[in-house]
């Protein structure tokens, strides 16, 4: 009964701090009227909600998790010394195909943040039947190199943590 009420109490708590911050007051009809969105929005947008992701290998996240932050580590130093150097060897930038065999969602906006954080890559597109992933890669002398290591070292542990 009470999650039906509130499906998303944490957020409700943000959306009420957020509306007083932003509208810089804590007069009583500002609280009645942020605690009033704070609390239909979340019921009005829980369809909109995706189901909670299950995570099957705990272990293999927290590797993944210890890869992709070494991985922003090193790839930040790679676009350093690519940015210096560029004027001698100028990056070889494209856009490279990557077929997916990931299909569950949150598995796939996994994907897509650990993308976004490690410099050099861009997620560009997502076929609509999410069968390849195009990508913009800062410097990439060898697609496919690229695009097996991506494989490896990317989609196959977060196949293991949502799909196995």
């Amino acid at each position: 009964m009470m999650r039906k009420l509130f499906p998303a109490p944490l957020m409700s708590l943000a959306l009420l701090a957020l509306w007083l911050l932003l509208v810089r007051s804590l007069a009583p009809g500002q609280w009645l009227l942020g605690a009033l969105l704070a609390w239909l929005m979340p019921l009005l947008l829980a369809p909109l909600r995706p189901g909670r992701p299950r995570v099957r290998k705990p272990l293999t996240l927290a590797r993944f998790i210890l890869t992709v932050g070494w991985d922003v580590v090193l790839s930040n130093l790679e676009v350093l010394r690519g940015v210096l150097r560029a004027g001698r060897r100028p990056p070889h930038s494209a856009f490279v195909t990557v077929p997916l065999q990931l299909r569950d969602p949150a598995g796939l906006a996994a994907l897509a943040m650990v993308t976004t954080v490690v410099p050099g890559t861009v997620w560009s597109e997502l076929a609509r039947d999410g069968s390849t992933l195009l990508l913009h890669v800062w410097d990439v002398p060898d697609p496919a190199a690229f695009t097996a290591h991506f494989k490896q070292r990317y989609e196959q542990p977060l196949m293991e943590i949502f799909e196995s």
